[in-house]
């Protein structure tokens, strides 16, 4: 079993380095490219190959760890729900019962979280509550988008910057806790505030790019 589990852990690296790295590169290179599309699908495959592998990592004895199984839940719902964003590039896309089904099973492990912070039964008490509540928020953006994906042309792109800008910063979170085993909890929080700081700045970015193209048509 212990090897079984070894194993698992290296593949779990392995993909979770590839995601690290191809999540680096899209998120440095210009979006929409060539390298953008490419690198952002191995970015996925890697998160979701290494996320998978960690929930039964997580839950083996010697290697319990019951927030990094939340993590890991938290990054497989940010990059299924940033790359099913995408059909709605195209208004002919319409939102499923699978897509309410993955916001409605965040949901319900984000209430989870906050309730085992503020009982404490798992410890860690502020980092439960503090993602339990970025899980609602996130879920309360999914609502948002999903009951009208098409209220604005760049609907679906900040949608999908935040999610996929999301799950990468789990990526960076996991590897300075688990790979790195930086202490403290400013390692787990760190992250998600400079992350959500960027994914902020880059939607308002595209908000006025939008509003600008708008009033360059009505001007033309």
């Amino acid at each position: 079993m212990e090897t079984a589990i070894t194993i698992a852990i290296y593949i779990h690296a392995c993909f979770g380095g590839i995601g690290l790295l191809s999540g680096t590169l899209s998120l440095l290179t210009q979006k929409g490219s060539k390298i953008h599309r490419k690198s952002g699908k191995f970015f996925t495959a890697g998160m979701l190959v290494s996320s998978g592998l960690s929930l039964p990592v997580a839950s083996m004895p010697g290697h319990y760890n019951p927030f990094l199984f939340l993590i890991g839940l938290f990054t497989i719902y940010m990059v299924l729900v940033g790359n099913r964003t995408l059909r709605f590039k195209s208004r002919k896309a319409v939102v499923s019962k699978t897509d309410w089904g993955i916001t409605l099973s965040m949901a319900v492990i984000a209430l989870l979280m906050i309730v085992s912070g503020v009982l404490e039964v798992f410890g860690n008490k502020i980092l439960f509550v503090f993602f339990g509540i970025l899980g609602l928020a996130l879920c309360f953006q999914d609502y948002r988008f999903l009951k009208n994906p098409f209220r604005t042309k760049t609907a679906w792109l900040t949608q999908h910057i935040g999610k996929i800008t999301g799950a990468y910063i789990a990526s960076v979170t996991a590897f300075l806790v688990a790979g790195m085993r930086i202490p403290g909890l400013w390692v787990w929080i760190l992250p998600s505030i400079i992350g959500n700081t960027f994914i902020v700045y880059y939607i308002i970015k595209v908000k006025k790019g939008s509003k600008r193209s708008k009033h360059k048509l009505v001007s033309e």
